[in-house]
């Protein structure tokens, strides 16, 4: 008795589309159509799919945008002729469907489909099976009667009105978009992938349509636009104004001292330098710093090394001059200085006023090696020296090249005449590979800078083969040499070398010697 009225009220008109989407036992059975494309006129056979309005299993209405299809003549708008849910889009965005080719498959109800064209639908599936009876139980049927009253009184968004609708008002504002020009499917792939917007173009063919041709001449008036914009831009440039700069007393200095070293007859000399060996002896030499240049190895010894009388104190080490790691180039500068005590004529230098003195020139020769470092700082380019750089440990040489970076990174520069004093140094350090990856450089010598310049560059690992056929890997540094002609030989200035190489290459000497 209760199913009977059941049966009358989902009979009714307005109840059905309220109950299509319940569970089976309460539906109309469904069917798939296969939505296909129909004869728009014209002559058209064929259409591209520009956009689709819906996704796969989403549901549409009657009368709303299906999708929008664009043919060589004008782009037209596919709208639903049924309520259903879309399981299968047959022709993605971009492809062409041929009239009468399936665009989608849309699930329907059966009474709904009979009203549709035969020509647009057609069954996807011969048959159906046919739900079997199923007698709901009392709960069931209160809980699907409660949902339907929901749905009833819930607000349904507002439905497109189909052009054909007497109510239906067309928009007041064109759509003048790239989709609404004249152009065959092909020539409009072409512009897609040019990148050109149809709708600035103006077609040259028939009715006014969009040919190759016109894509072109559009990219070619582009490129020409380009260029005459560039040309509007110089002229704009060109009345800025041209900014004077006084150099500074340090730029200045460098100035003059340029200057005159073209009176200084330079020759040079460029080799590499093997820094294996040395590579393997920092980690020992950084384990080992001294308390007193590196405070954080603070260590205490269970026995007092001053039980039975005061041990010497260590120096006292400003924190400017404390460091916690050696580089290479302290170890450079020391083996340096040991080759520049077995070669005297390094450690000369032109003696000041022999040479504009009417006689013949001489040469000072230093007990010591004085060995200045290029510097570039905020405010230029200093050359502060190490004096009696062989009396130094590897240590001490660490430490002074830590204290001078730190003075000449201050603004104004606080280097003074203790480190750099006016006689100045016989030979000039420059370590150009800590700042660029460059192996070797051209440097010059000035006047009073000494007898030779030497610029030390990146180390890197290469694959040498001169000492075995088989090769082994080694560091190695390029050092670029100048000299002054007037004092040094090219011979002399290649066996100087070769005596510093000895050094370099076995750091044991060191120890021998006492360091």
């Amino acid at each position: 008795m209760f199913i009977r009225p059941l049966r009358r009220l989902l009979t009714r008109p307005t109840a059905v589309s309220h109950f299509h989407t319940f569970p089976p036992c309460l539906s109309s059975r469904k069917i798939l159509q296969n939505f296909k494309l129909a004869d728009i006129g014209e002559g058209i056979t064929e259409c591209e799919v520009i956009k689709w309005n819906v996704k796969e299993l989403g549901a549409i209405q009657s009368f709303d945008p299906l999708c929008e299809v664009q043919s060589d003549k004008a782009s037209v708008e596919i709208t639903s002729p049924f309520d259903g849910i879309v399981k299968e889009i047959l022709v993605k965005e971009g492809e062409v469907a041929k009239v009468g080719q399936g665009l989608c498959v849309i699930e329907v109800d059966e009474e709904l489909s009979d009203s549709a064209s035969a020509e647009q639908i057609e069954p996807a599936l011969s048959a159906a099976a046919a739900p079997s009876p199923i007698i709901p139980n009392s709960k069931f049927v209160e809980d699907a009667v409660s949902r339907a009253e929901q749905i009833r009184e819930e607000p349904s968004a507002p439905r497109r009105l189909h052009p054909m609708d007497p109510n239906y008002l067309p928009s007041s504002t064109p759509d003048v978009n790239r989709e609404n020009v004249l152009a065959k499917p092909s020539v409009r792939h072409y512009a897609r992938q040019s990148k050109v917007d149809l709708a600035l173009l103006s077609g040259s063919g028939r009715d006014g349509r969009i040919e190759k041709k016109d894509i072109d001449a559009f990219i070619s008036q582009q490129a020409s636009s380009v260029s005459v914009d560039l040309s509007s831009v110089a002229p704009r440039a060109q009345t800025e104004q041209d900014v004077i700069v006084e150099l500074g007393r340090t730029r200045y200095g460098m100035w003059k001292a340029m200057t005159q070293s073209l009176e200084v007859p330079h020759f040079g000399y460029s080799t590499s330098l093997d820094l294996t060996s040395l590579h393997s002896l920092l980690p020992t030499l950084n384990s080992h710093i001294p308390e007193h240049f590196d405070p954080s190895k603070s260590s205490s010894l269970p026995i007092n090394p001053s039980a039975l009388h005061p041990a010497p104190s260590p120096p006292l080490v400003p924190e400017s001059a404390q460091f916690t790691r050696i580089t290479y180039l302290p170890i450079l500068i020391k083996t340096l200085a040991k080759a520049m005590m077995a070669w005297p004529v390094l450690r000369s230098s032109i003696t000041p006023g022999s040479v504009n003195g009417g006689g013949k020139p001489t040469l000072t020769i230093r007990p010591h090696a004085d060995i200045a470092v290029a510097l570039s700082t905020p405010t230029g380019l200093y050359t502060p020296v190490i004096s009696h750089a062989d009396t130094h440990s590897i240590y001490s040489l660490s430490s002074q090249l830590k204290h001078l970076s730190f003075l000449g990174r201050q603004v104004p520069c606080a280097l003074t005449m203790n480190e750099m004093p006016k006689r100045g140094a016989t030979v000039t350090i420059s370590n150009i590979g800590a700042i660029g990856d460059g192996e070797y450089a051209h440097p010059v010598l000035v006047p009073g800078g000494g007898v030779a310049i030497v610029a030390i560059g990146r180390a890197r690992w290469v694959w040498d083969v001169s000492k075995s056929d088989r090769g082994e890997r080694r560091l190695k540094v390029g050092v670029s040499w100048s000299a002054d002609h007037r004092v040094l030989e090219g011979a002399e200035l290649a066996a100087f070398v070769e005596s510093w190489r000895a050094y370099v290459e076995a750091p044991e000497r060191l120890i021998g010697e006492g360091i």
